[in-house]
């Protein structure tokens, strides 16, 4: 008889995770295009993944744009957001070419996730927000207060990737 008093929880969490598998794929079609492309015969050109970032490198700064262009449509056409990846500036590497490291997010960052939290309590909606690790989880009674908290959260631009997961009605 307790449990049916007691109020129902529902939740979601917010996470940022890209699939790796398929960075790996756009890397792999990228260089594969690289490979075929005229303007690129007898490039070093190539893009390495190195634990959380990706690594660019090219002869000019030209080649490395041209390289990242293809590297951006192959990740798209893959369904990886772009907003998951933030650029370094191009630097010398060895041979006389250009190395540009790019940072692969995984997991919101503890300012974004303070963000997010601030952003959900000041639409006084009846949910709670708490930063768990590197996801936010949100909790309310109302499964419809919480679908439009992700609307919400989907509407303003946090300038990162995020996914609503583990959607959990009690």
């Amino acid at each position: 008889m307790l449990n049916a008093a007691m109020a129902q929880q529902n939740s979601f969490d917010i996470v940022s995770e890209v699939d790796r598998a398929e960075i790996s794929n756009a890397i792999n079609q990228t260089m594969k295009e690289v490979h075929q492309r005229f303007d690129f015969k007898g490039s070093k050109a190539e893009v390495v993944m190195e634990k959380d970032e990706l690594v660019l490198t090219g002869e000019d700064e030209t080649r490395l744009r041209n390289m990242n262009d293809i590297l951006q449509q192959k990740l798209v056409r893959r369904g990886v957001p772009l907003k998951a990846f933030s650029y370094g500036k191009p630097e010398p590497a060895a041979g006389g070419t250009l190395r540009q490291r790019v940072s692969v997010q995984q997991g919101i960052p503890q300012d974004k996730a303070k963000e997010i939290v601030k952003f959900i309590k000041d639409t006084k909606a009846k949910v709670q927000a708490s930063i768990q690790g590197d996801t936010v989880r949100v909790t309310g009674r109302d499964r419809d207060t919480l679908q439009d908290i992700i609307a919400q959260l989907k509407a303003k631009d946090f300038g990162i990737n995020m996914q609503f997961t583990n959607y959990r009605t009690n």
